[in-house]
């Protein structure tokens, strides 16, 4: 029996597959799609009220419903990107525990299917390819190492692949790899293409230490060469870019070559700068009207008193309003210093500072925890509604979506930048069966132990459709049916 024969067979064991929504919903897909009209008829009568839902078993939700769910044919989801094209609606994934990349046709969200899986071009065992950032017909994958954490049948004796993938998806279910370029060193993680000839890297670059920001010309879609580059002064190796006093590191998950000074991605451009998500380091803003030489004008330090290792791991400048959401990545398990959902004034690009946080999730009536920071697995924010430069992403109206690790996607209201609500959430099912070794189990449970739940990236499409994948779980499709951003 093959490996892929064995994993539907024990997903059917399991009731892992949970058919589509119906069965984790408790209910019909079709009976979730129905929701549609009448909550959208309750939240126009008043706009100032919450909607009742009817979240699956197992499921907390507030203002939020489930429009469908697919197993993605037992391949967990990473990072996704989604276009249209021709009337329909495309989601292109990336994927945990087996190297390669889905496109998903999600056109009608109770019956999303798996168009093609493409697994990375050579030798499964020791390579990463769960990324995926996409602009009209040009689609960026990329490669890398396996961490130090491994995944079910990696093997560091194999030779791994690395550094990015450029493919045509002028046909969208059917991506055509053009090219591929390599760093020399271990890889690229949270990259950036928003169109054009540039796309923005997070490599980890041979003679640094972390990874760096790297400018990639494409113009030549055959052909990537390197426009420019730029580092944190001490990353060259050899040189010491230490952790703060008190913050030993680990060496550990997604850390490039190890070290808390260290570009997570996506480089996030926005005309003439680029704002950098550089973990310890914290946000850096770069000038890169002459690409071959970014150089840097401004910098928002938050570790201390945030905790170091991805201490900034995301950010998402919206100019047009002079702010920026950033956050941390918690890996701790609940350990250490705290982390941060946080919107920054960027008026002036060469002084941003610190407006507000939002506030962290409260566990819901009836949940058997007490806070999501013990619950078990990884806590905090992890990735957000990043994709704005894409005409087929709901743009920014006032609601801001984050994925929360282990309290599932959290929705708010940001109309007053000083003071983020809370206005919506889904939390899923626990997942029923561990396809990874990621989160690792609680203490004292074995190792096979069905794990909780770690919402992973959030995209929304410009239906409103919301979609979050998770490492041990299918894809939820959903949509918010709340007040309307700053009615209350």
């Amino acid at each position: 029996m093959s490996r892929r024969e064995t994993l539907r067979a024990s997903a059917a064991m399991l009731g892992a597959t949970a058919g589509a929504a119906a069965a984790l919903a408790g209910a019909p897909a079709a009976r979730a799609g129905s929701r549609q009209g009448d909550a959208e008829g309750d939240a126009a009568k008043d706009a100032t009220r919450d909607v009742t839902v009817r979240p699956p078993k197992g499921a907390y939700a507030r203002n939020v419903e489930v429009l469908g769910y697919c197993d993605l044919d037992e391949r967990p989801a990473f990072k996704m990107s989604i276009k249209k094209q021709n009337g329909r609606w495309y989601l292109y994934t990336g994927h945990f525990w087996e190297a390669g990349w889905s496109v998903v046709d999600v056109t009608d969200p109770a019956a999303a299917k798996v168009l093609r899986f493409t697994p990375i071009p050579g030798p499964q065992g020791n390579t990463i390819g769960n990324q995926v950032t996409l602009h009209g017909d040009t689609m960026i994958t990329a490669m890398e190492k396996v961490f130090p954490e491994g995944a079910p049948g990696s093997d560091p004796t194999v030779p791994f692949l690395e550094g990015v993938l450029i493919w045509d998806i002028s046909d969208p279910a059917r991506p055509v790899q053009l090219s591929h370029w390599k760093t020399g060193g271990t890889g690229t993680h949270r990259n950036l293409y928003a169109g054009g000839d540039l796309v923005h890297l997070s490599a980890a670059m041979p003679g640094f230490t972390g990874n760096i920001y790297v400018i990639l010309d494409i113009s030549d879609r055959r052909a990537p060469r390197i426009a420019g580059r730029w580092w944190v002064p001490g990353q060259e190796r050899g040189r010491a870019t230490p952790p703060p006093a008190g913050a030993p590191h680990a060496h550990g998950f997604c850390c490039g070559n190890g070290a808390h000074v260290h570009l997570h991605g996506p480089p996030y451009p926005v005309g003439d700068l680029v704002y950098l998500p550089y973990g310890a380091a914290g946000l850096i803003i770069l000038d890169i009207s002459d690409v071959s030489r970014p150089r840097q004008v401004g910098h928002l330090p938050f570790s201390p008193p945030f905790h170091a290792q991805f201490g900034v791991h995301g950010v998402l400048p919206i100019p047009e309003r002079g702010i920026a959401f950033a956050n941390s990545e918690n890996i701790s398990y609940g350990t250490g210093p705290a982390h941060h959902s946080s919107i920054i004034d960027i008026s002036d690009p060469a002084n941003p500072f610190l407006l507000s946080l939002l506030p962290e999730p409260i566990p819901p009536a009836g949940a058997p925890y007490d806070d999501f920071t013990t619950r078990g697995g990884w806590s905090g924010p992890h990735n957000m509604n990043h994709h704005l430069y894409s005409p087929d992403v709901q743009p920014m109206n006032g609601l801001f979506y984050m994925a929360h690790f282990n309290a599932g996607l959290r929705v708010y209201d940001v109309t007053n930048t000083r003071l983020p609500r809370e206005v919506g959430y889904f939390v899923p099912p626990e997942p029923r069966k561990r396809y990874g070794p990621l989160p690792l189990p609680r203490e004292g449970e074995p190792a096979d132990a069905p794990p909780v739940l770690q919402t992973e990236d959030v995209v929304v499409d410009r239906r409103g459709h919301i979609y979050i994948t998770d490492k041990n779980q299918g894809l939820w499709i959903l949509r918010y049916v709340g007040p309307r951003p700053g009615s209350r």
